[in-house]
């Protein structure tokens, strides 16, 4: 059953204040988080609370520990569709629409009331755990990674890949999107699909 609009958009809220924050322009999650995460580990290295050995340790630490939030946020939390009206609703506004309205250019990457508490609230649990030698590169590496799972959702949705890894995860996507819901939650990676075994192949043995 055909559960998508092509080419089209509507409201999300009938506020226009509420409105108006769900859409957001797809530099601005780069324009904001990108000067803030340089400043954030220059400082650090240059005050040396860390180290580039460090950083080259656990940058990419942050940046895989993302890729698991996201197929866990994208499997477990955009996709559960609640069992009362608030729920419910709560589940049009986190994804539903998204599903519904795939091509509305305004809704591709995270809205900064969405991405600001998490980006914050992940960086107080790493304050409280201390180590800022460790967890100032590993917040850091969150942060980029969050930032590739933005421009790579709203590259599949909106520009023709350039490259074999482009073409493929396009693919990998636009399945779940028109094929298989409940599979391929990877948005900017097919591994954690392929680890836990949510990775739709085709019949010919290769990937979607």
């Amino acid at each position: 059953m055909k559960t998508y609009l092509r080419h089209q958009s509507s409201r999300m809220f009938e506020s226009d204040f509420f409105e108006f924050f769900s859409k957001v322009h797809p530099a601005t999650p780069f324009v904001l988080y990108i000067p803030v995460g340089l400043y954030v580990l220059a400082s650090a290295l240059w005050n040396q609370t860390t180290t580039l050995a460090l950083t080259a340790l656990c940058f990419p630490l942050g940046w895989f520990t993302w890729q698991l939030m996201e197929y866990v946020i994208h499997r477990h939390l955009f996709h559960w569709e609640g069992n009362g009206p608030f729920t419910r609703r709560m589940h049009d506004i986190l994804h539903g629409y998204h599903h519904l309205y795939p091509d509305d250019a305004s809704r591709l990457v995270m809205p900064l009331g969405a991405s600001l508490p998490l980006a914050v609230g992940v960086a107080g649990l790493l304050y409280l755990v201390g180590m800022p030698h460790l967890t100032v590169p590993f917040w850091v590496g969150m942060l980029f990674g969050y930032l590739w799972y933005d421009f790579t959702h709203w590259s599949t949705h909106y520009r023709k890949p350039l490259t074999e890894w482009g073409r493929k995860q396009r693919a990998h996507h636009m399945a779940h999107h028109f094929a298989c819901p409940d599979k391929n939650y990877g948005l900017s990676h097919r591994w954690v699909d392929r680890l836990v075994g949510t990775l739709r192949v085709r019949e010919d043995g290769k990937d979607e």
